[in-house]
């Protein structure tokens, strides 16, 4: 069974969240970047590379977070390339609660 990790960060506590998660992490695993942590997507990325996870099914985003960030920001980030889906609230909460995932873990620094 798979875990859903929902991270929430800081530029300045990115890369320690993402060594938190590592930690943990297996094959199969998903994200969800909450707040402003979308913003920091390619940092992500580059943590991403650095660290030993690997096989991530899927990278999502809320919408609504997405929608806070400035034309310009979302362009130059290329979100489309980047991310699996924007979700809706419900389709967090239907997210969260899918049976694929056997357990879900925020990481908040």
């Amino acid at each position: 069974m798979a875990t859903l990790y929902q991270l929430h960060s800081t530029m300045d506590t990115l890369s320690h969240a993402t060594e938190e998660m590592a930690r943990t992490w297996r094959s199969g695993d998903s994200v969800i970047l909450l707040g402003s942590t979308i913003a920091f997507i390619d940092w992500f990325n580059a943590h991403l590379e650095e660290s030993e996870i690997q096989g991530i099914a899927g990278i999502y985003a809320l919408a609504d977070d997405v929608a806070q960030l400035t034309t310009n920001t979302s362009a130059k980030l290329n979100l489309d390339a980047k991310l699996n889906g924007l979700l809706t609230d419900l389709d967090w909460v239907n997210l969260t609660q899918d049976s694929q995932f056997e357990k879900v873990v925020t990481i908040t620094l």
